[in-house]
């Protein structure tokens, strides 16, 4: 029986496609790239790109907070990390509508060393947080929860509201969450990034935990946190309260 060409043709496309090797990310990293006065310009590209650069600096240069004194980025707890951190916790429950009970920040995330005291303007914001991550929550089992607890005390302490631990053999102990032990079994509304809830730093076990998202910047946050205290006659500060210590 002669066969068909056209036949032929769709059969060995259904193969092709059949044979297709699917590849899926087991685990998110980033790797960031500084660019100063030190490369090459191309005075072309500078003619071209100079009105929209004059005014992106203007708007850079707009002061929109002041610190009271300088935050400084440390582990296992720092200033900046936990004013940070307030910022992202405050602005979820505010924005979702929601009580969230916890809250992260990798401390990688944190793309300053220090905030210095002064007037903060919106260019050094953009420098604190340059990447556009969403701030997300997830909603976890307290088991869940530990092992990510455990992962930050292994990476030497991250940023946190919401609770205390202590670190004890790159392990997290004496968790407390709202004042009370954290419970295995009990559900936990959780803010974080959408970075690390996808698995980014290590973070694999919270990659198939559904994440409720309105789009909301973390940057957006911060900007949106200073202007919440402003209004309420208060300016960027914050303290090391133990939050997360290492067991004696």
């Amino acid at each position: 029986m002669r066969k068909n060409p056209a036949f032929s043709l769709v059969a060995f496309f259904i193969f092709i496609v059949s044979c297709h090797t699917a590849y899926q990310a087991q685990s998110l990293q980033y790797k960031a790239y500084r660019i100063n006065d030190s490369q090459q310009k191309d005075s072309s590209v500078l003619m071209l790109i100079k009105p929209y650069g004059d005014s992106v600096n203007k708007s850079m240069s707009d002061v929109v907070g002041f610190a009271e004194k300088t935050l400084d980025k440390k582990q296992p707890e720092g200033t900046l990390g936990n004013f940070m951190v307030d910022a992202f916790f405050a602005m979820a429950k505010e924005k979702y509508n929601t009580q969230v009970d916890v809250g992260f920040l990798n401390f990688g995330g944190i793309r300053l060393t220090q905030l210095p005291a002064g007037n903060v303007t919106r260019g050094k914001i953009f420098e604190l947080m340059p990447f556009d991550n969403l701030l997300i929550l997830q909603k976890m089992k307290g088991d869940v929860l530990q092992q990510l607890l455990d992962l930050i005390a292994a990476k030497g302490g991250w940023p946190v509201a919401g609770l205390t631990m202590q670190i004890r053999n790159k392990k997290a102990m004496n968790v407390m969450i709202g004042g009370k032990p954290i419970d295995m079994s009990t559900i936990y509304t959780t803010m974080n990034s959408d970075f690390i809830a996808n698995g980014g730093d290590n973070a694999d076990m919270l990659r198939p935990i559904p994440q409720i998202t309105n789009g909301y910047l973390m940057r957006d946050a911060l900007f949106d946190y200073i202007k919440k205290l402003k209004s309420e006659g208060k300016n960027i500060s914050a303290k090391e309260e133990n939050r997360v210590t290492h067991a004696e």
